[in-house]
């Protein structure tokens, strides 16, 4: 996204002709009206990532555009990302440009934050770190009062801790979430918000029990779970894994069950094709499956969760990618007709989408 995208008097325009644009694309299923949920249009994203470029004695923040990936972009001030991070990036290389050791073959700067202000700041080399810069980390991070992470290849030096932890404010209650480095979180944290909500608000008087497939920490199964008699989530990634069940047990949700399976896996576990040691001790047949929420990667849902999916009541379904949602949709449209449909706008100035439906059997 060009920074001379960025433009908060044309927010209002831009979006309507992304909601427009979308109308268009879902109208051959779905002529209501779309729920729209809007961005706030400066400082709404929580994490950022920037190239370093060195040029002589000095170095800084660099974009690149999708079709030139060799001619940098600088950037001294990143608007779309919070106040937390805008303050910090001149500060970490104010203090970084004299220490040939924290500076030496930098090659890219993370930033992941929290509403609270914590945010954790990986520094990522093209070198071996040793006990040096790990000292000369230390005094950075105390001075930032950041949390620092060295990476470089087969190498990661966590000198605290890896982690954020945010707070979701859901249907009238706090939910905290631990959120690690180099794992997936939703960007716009107002947004995120929205999209929990609105998932919670068609949860509402459900019966039976809630499968969710792609859970990841937990952002959308927490707040859910108190709609349902059960919930069974499923994810692939060991970390994400090890972050939703802190989070279940930080907030106090008890009904849930965790695999660590990708969704294929549990497709063919449910249909009895394989055995898993992974669902030793889980009875699947003792579950009352009735709705499937499901946030999927940008490939959408895969053949065999397409036809999972149609064995269920309800569908929730939030897409990073409408037109994967388009498709899977039409897949689903001999079972299953949308109820209702919502744009949330993750990310303002962009052709993005993000989107959400209700699908119900017919």
């Amino acid at each position: 996204m060009p920074l001379s995208q960025i433009d908060p008097q044309r927010y209002n325009e831009q979006l309507a002709a992304k909601t427009a644009e979308m109308q268009d694309l879902f109208i051959e299923h779905y002529r209501g009206d779309m729920a729209v949920y809007p961005s706030v249009p400066l400082h709404y994203r929580m994490r950022a990532e920037f190239r370093i470029w060195h040029s002589d004695d000095d170095l800084f923040y660099a974009m690149f555009r999708a079709d030139d990936r060799k001619t940098p972009y600088r950037v001294d001030a990143f608007p779309v990302a919070n106040e937390t991070i805008n303050r910090l990036m001149p500060a970490l290389l104010e203090a970084v440009r004299p220490q040939d050791i924290l500076r030496r073959k930098l090659f890219q700067v993370e930033f992941l934050s929290a509403t609270s202000g914590e945010c954790v700041v990986s520094l990522i080399y093209h070198r071996q770190l040793d006990e040096a810069w790990v000292d000369a980390a230390n005094t950075l991070a105390r001075a930032l009062k950041v949390d620092i992470i060295g990476r470089a290849r087969k190498q990661k030096l966590v000198l605290s801790k890896d982690y954020v932890t945010e707070t979701l404010h859901i249907s009238g209650r706090d939910y905290r979430y631990q959120q690690v480095e180099n794992s997936f979180t939703q960007p716009n944290h107002g947004v995120c918000e929205h999209m929990v909500s609105w998932a919670c608000q068609h949860s509402e008087g459900a019966s039976g029990d809630l499968l969710e497939l792609y859970c990841g920490n937990g952002n959308f199964t927490l707040p859910m779970a108190q709609h349902y008699r059960r919930v069974l989530a499923t994810e692939i990634s060991k970390t994400s894994v090890r972050s939703a069940l802190y989070n279940a047990e930080q907030n106090g949700v008890d009904n849930l069950q965790i695999l660590r399976m990708s969704s294929e896996e549990f497709t063919e576990a449910w249909n009895g094709e394989r055995e898993f040691r992974r669902l030793e001790g889980v009875a699947l047949n003792d579950y009352q499956l009735h709705t499937l929420f499901v946030d999927p990667p940008r490939a959408g849902l895969d053949e065999g969760t397409t036809a999972l999916a149609r064995r269920f009541e309800k569908i929730i379904y939030v897409s990073c990618n409408p037109h994967t949602l388009a498709r899977d949709i039409a897949a689903l449209a001999a079972t299953h007709q949308v109820e209702t449909m919502a744009l949330f706008d993750q990310f303002p100035y962009t052709h993005h989408a993000e989107c959400g439906a209700v699908l119900v059997r017919r």
